[in-house]
């Protein structure tokens, strides 16, 4: 009675003073608003649930969620904007960024076991919420309309055309995913790609994949880590898609260092990768940030675009067309949460009911962390600073938007 009672007190002060678009159910069938017309329903199974809500954070909410001591009733993104009126309304003098209170190793060990915990969950599993070609990056839309398809195959396309891509050059992915990127550009562009990868099940599927299509003269995949590449040989090209997340702030410089050591003098390099809106690049507070480092995203750390600029340039690289491609990711996550919700019944057979809410809360998180603006991604097209006497690049960007690849080439790869 006394829970109730106080549940009752705070849904009376949230309407009052902070309405929330969010209903209360208890275990014993009442209710409560928080706000007028709710847009979702939480039911509360136990008493263990109310601090929780009461207390409001995005870890102890998600934590809340995945443990089964909540259910949500209506669409996760609903539930997502909810709790972060929830959360900032409890909260109203909470910082939005937070500091990290230790200093991450990213030693080759500890970065291929966050891989492991990240990637390695199953290929079945990505493949129930992610496009044909298994992209795990943002998309790029030409129109409102495009399908998921689509827009990864225009990314892919995006991309290359960035780096000017032409026959015979040596192309590097790093951290190349499922493959996606490196057999689009050996296939349009008549390149010959290396992709490398930390994850043993991208690693076995892109192999498969090579061989499967027939493009291992072309086309070749390795287990490595990015320090460990050769540099014996130059490339004339190299992407790294969706993955300086992983290599932490006190890292950026060698992860720059290394590739400029690997890019030929006249090269282009693109790094396309998750920035925070933070200028002194902060974790996102209110307990966002802890959720994700503890359940599914060790040990990554988001620079701001401006930390990563000036690592870069201090490595004699210099960043020469930078674009943001936020809203694109918002777009593309919002396509993610919607396909493994639709797809939850194999999902909970392939990985199980917790690793199933887990990535469901952590992706509808994600959406709207990037549609409220407190991430960002930027594709940062960079150069070697020292081209002296190095052919200049085009006067305009032209090149990037001749007449669209048709997105349907692809659209049937696995």
């Amino acid at each position: 009675m006394f829970i109730e009672k106080r549940l009752e007190r705070f849904a009376q002060h949230r309407m009052a003073t902070a309405p929330v678009p969010m209903r209360l159910q208890l275990w014993n069938g009442v209710a409560y608003d928080l706000g007028p017309k709710p847009a979702v329903t939480v039911k509360v199974k136990g008493p263990s649930a109310v601090k929780a809500l009461v207390g409001a954070d995005f870890s102890e909410l998600g934590e809340a969620f995945i443990h089964e001591q909540i259910d949500v009733e209506g669409p996760i993104t609903e539930a997502m904007r909810a709790a972060d009126a929830l959360v900032h309304g409890s909260r109203p003098n909470a910082a939005t960024w937070t500091r990290l209170h230790r200093v991450l190793g990213h030693s080759r060990r500890q970065d291929a076991k966050a891989i492991e915990h990240h990637y390695d969950v199953s290929n079945e599993f990505y493949q129930l919420w992610l496009d044909r070609n298994m992209a795990y990056s943002c998309g790029y839309f030409h129109r409102d309309d495009d399908t998921l398809d689509s827009a990864q195959i225009q990314k892919f396309e995006h991309i290359c055309r960035k780096l000017m891509l032409a026959p015979g050059e040596r192309l590097l992915d790093i951290g190349c995913g499922w493959g996606g990127l490196i057999v689009h550009a050996a296939r349009n562009h008549g390149v010959h790609a290396l992709g490398i990868t930390l994850s043993h099940n991208q690693f076995d599927y892109v192999r498969n994949r090579i061989a499967r299509e027939a493009l291992a003269d072309r086309v070749r995949v390795e287990l490595m880590d990015y320090r460990d590449v050769p540099e014996n040989e130059k490339f004339d090209k190299i992407a790294s898609v969706g993955m300086f997340e992983h290599v932490g702030l006190t890292n950026l410089p060698v992860y720059f260092r290394k590739i400029e050591r690997l890019l030929a003098d006249d090269g282009l390099v693109m790094n396309h990768g998750i920035t925070t809106m933070d200028p002194q690049s902060r974790a996102v507070g209110s307990g966002a940030g802890a959720f994700i480092d503890r359940y599914v995203f060790p040990h990554g750390e988001l620079p701001h675009l401006s930390l990563a600029i000036r690592a870069l340039s201090e490595q004699n690289l210099e960043a020469v067309d930078v674009e943001s491609l936020r809203h694109h990711y918002a777009k593309t996550l919002g396509f993610w949460v919607s396909r493994l919700e639709s797809a939850q019944t194999k999902a909970r057979e392939l990985v199980g009911e917790r690793r199933y809410r887990t990535w469901l809360v952590y992706l509808a998180g994600c959406s709207h962390a990037f549609h409220s603006g407190w991430i960002s991604l930027h594709q940062i097209l960079a150069a070697k600073a020292s081209r002296k006497g190095m052919k200049p690049l085009p006067w305009t960007r032209e090149h990037q938007y001749r007449p669209a690849l048709r997105a349907t080439n692809e659209a049937g790869a696995t």
